[in-house]
């Protein structure tokens, strides 16, 4: 991991939602630092894909506040500063993977040496003709990567990017988005698999039933925890 750059860019105060009776998040707060990469980490239903969603503006939270650079984050600016890559989606189907990653490359004025540098890491040349509905879900997820590392936007939230990747396709993504972080781009990233978390982030967000019970780097979490030593998974047993 890279050192870290702690210029905070990004907080969430008192994130809150409801859906009906149920409580999905409550009070949820934590900041992100400038070019890091941040992990939100925890359990099946533990809210991960709701706090992306509220950050994202496409979920109106019932309360809190999301403040950017030091200015309240209103839904025009997120379109500009913030990037939202769902998991699971399947974009435009009947297209063919060239087709998409073009249509991409085009809608930002993206330099064709971005792309170029993706096509390696992420194996884009083996499904470039292929149709977007016949992609594996391995297949699918490195194309929607490169989707959202096409983009211009300084701020990306990733939901699960490993999610499909067997262990060489893994370590080749977290490596690429080492090398986007050390560019000075932030990125927050949902990630259910605790060993991969505490491989790539810098820092993590540990929720549990909507709630955040740690924030910190591996060494502060484990502090928190009252532990010596051990890994991510006995840490997040240890506070929950």
């Amino acid at each position: 991991m890279q050192d870290l750059n702690l210029d905070e860019v990004l907080s969430v105060e008192g994130l809150s939602k409801t859906f009906g009776h149920r409580r999905v998040l409550s009070d949820v707060s934590f900041s992100v630092g400038n070019g890091e990469v941040l992990g939100l980490i925890g359990p099946n239903g533990a809210g991960k894909t709701t706090v992306l969603e509220c950050l994202a503006g496409l979920l109106p939270s019932d309360a809190g506040r999301i403040v950017y650079q030091d200015h309240l984050l209103s839904l025009n600016r997120r379109k500009d500063a913030l990037f939202y890559l769902p998991d699971g989606i399947l974009p435009w189907a009947q297209q063919t993977v060239n087709w998409v990653l073009t249509f991409f490359e085009k809608l930002y004025s993206r330099a064709p040496d971005i792309r170029a540098r993706l096509a390696a890491p992420l194996r884009l040349e083996e499904v470039a003709r292929s149709r977007v509905a016949t992609l594996s879900k391995g297949e699918r997820k490195r194309v929607l990567l490169a989707v959202g590392l096409l983009t211009p936007h300084p701020f990306l939230l990733l939901d699960e990017p490993f999610d499909g990747l067997d262990l060489r396709q893994t370590r080749d993504v977290m490596s690429l988005l080492r090398s986007e972080s050390a560019t000075g781009r932030t990125l927050f990233v949902s990630i259910h698999q605790l060993v991969d978390a505490a491989k790539v982030c810098d820092r993590l967000v540990l929720l549990n039933e909507g709630k955040r019970v740690a924030e910190g780097t591996l060494s502060e979490l484990r502090t928190q925890a009252n532990l010596k030593d051990g890994g991510l998974e006995e840490i997040f047993l240890a506070l929950t």
